[in-house]
C-alpha cells in the first residue's frame, strides 16, 4: 500500500492540474525513481507559471518545475525558448500540441517530473512537422521522441482518441501559410517566422511540382527587409511548400494588395505569410505599427 502511495498522488494531481486530460483519454504508466535534481545536479523548485508565459500560462495548472525537462534553468530561457512555439498551437495541428510541449517547457510541478510517452510525441510529430516544413523548419532534435519513455510513468493518449480526430476523406486544409487571422499577436508571430515583410501584388500563381511558385508585380515595398537585400527583392520570387493542391484564397485574388512574409530555406525564398493589407482593420493598422520594433524570440522560431 505505502508504495502505492506516490503514484495515487501524482494521478490525482494531475487529474486535478489537466482538467482537459480525461481519464479515458490519457493513461499515467508504472513508477520512476525519484527525479529531484536535473541532470546537471540542480535542484528543481515549484514556481508560478507567470502570465507572460504564452505558451503554457492557460495549460490548466498553476506552476511549473524549474529547471524543466529541456534543462532550462531560467524562467526568462523558459519564455525565450517557448515563445517561437505559440504560433504552432495556433495552427492547431494536433488536439494535445500545447499539452505536449508544455509538459517539457512548464512540467507539472511534482516532486517526480512526468515526461510525455514515446508515441504520444511522435502523433504531434507527425501531425504538426508538415505544417512546419511549410514554413521551411524541420522538427527539432531537441524534440526527438526517441528520448521520451515507452515503459515508464508518462503521459500519453489513447489511439480512440486519436481516431476522433482523424479528418473525414477529401478533406483539404487551407495552406498554412494562407491561414491567418487578422489578429495583431498573429501576425507579429508569423514576422518571427519571417525573414523580411513587403507591400505588393502578386502577377502570377503557377503549379511547379508539390509547390506553387509566385510571382510579384514589379512594384513592392520593403516593410520589413531584415536578411533581403534591396537588389534581391527586385527579382524575388517566392514558393508556397507543398502548397500545389491546398486552398489559398490570397493567391486567388491578384487585384488585391497583400502583406507578403517569406524567408530563405535551401535555395529558395519561401512564403511564409500572406495577409490582404487592409488599414481599414485596426488590428492589421497595430501590427505594421510595432512590426519593425517587435522583438522576437531570440531563439529561431519553429513557425
Amino acid at each position: 500500500m505505502k508504495n502505492l502511495l506516490p503514484k495515487l498522488w501524482i494521478f490525482i494531481v494531475l487529474v486535478f492540474f489537466f482538467p482537459s486530460l480525461k481519464a479515458s483519454e490519457y493513461e499515467y504508466i508504472n513508477w520512476k525513481p525519484d527525479m529531484g535534481v536535473n541532470s546537471y545536479g540542480k535542484s528543481r523548485q515549484c514556481m508560478n507559471i507567470p502570465e507572460d508565459l504564452r505558451l503554457c500560462f492557460n495549460v490548466g495548472y498553476q506552476q511549473m518545475l524549474l529547471p524543466n525537462l529541456l534543462e532550462h534553468e531560467t524562467i526568462a530561457e523558459v519564455k525565450q525558448q517557448a515563445g517561437s512555439w505559440v504560433p504552432l498551437v495556433h495552427k492547431a495541428c494536433h488536439p494535445v500540441t500545447q499539452v505536449f510541449l508544455c509538459s517539457l517547457f512548464a512540467p507539472v510541478c511534482l516532486e517526480t517530473p512526468i515526461y510525455p510517452c514515446r508515441w504520444l510525441c511522435e502523433d504531434v510529430r507527425d501531425s504538426c512537422t508538415p505544417i512546419m516544413e511549410a514554413y521551411g523548419f524541420p522538427w527539432p532534435e531537441m524534440l526527438t521522441c526517441d528520448k521520451f519513455p515507452q515503459d515508464d510513468l508518462c503521459i500519453s493518449m489513447n489511439n480512440t482518441n486519436s481516431n476522433e480526430t482523424t479528418k473525414p476523406a477529401g478533406f483539404s486544409p487551407v495552406c498554412p501559410p494562407c491561414d491567418n487571422e487578422m489578429d495583431t499577436d498573429v501576425i507579429l508571430e508569423h514576422m518571427c517566422a519571417s525573414e523580411f515583410a513587403i507591400k505588393t501584388k502578386i502577377k502570377e500563381v503557377k503549379k511547379e511540382n508539390l509547390d506553387r511558385k509566385v510571382i510579384l508585380q514589379k512594384r513592392r515595398k520593403p516593410v520589413k527587409l531584415g536578411t533581403l537585400k534591396k537588389q534581391d527583392l527586385k527579382k524575388l520570387v517566392l514558393f508556397l511548400k507543398n502548397g500545389a493542391d491546398c486552398p489559398c484564397q490570397q493567391l486567388e485574388n491578384t487585384g488585391s494588395n497583400y502583406l507578403i512574409m517569406g524567408r530563405w530555406v535551401g535555395k529558395q525564398y519561401i512564403l511564409t505569410g500572406i495577409h490582404k493589407w487592409d488599414k481599414s482593420s485596426k488590428e492589421f493598422r497595430k501590427a505594421l505599427k510595432k512590426i519593425k520594433s517587435h522583438k522576437c524570440p531570440a531563439f529561431e522560431s519553429v513557425l
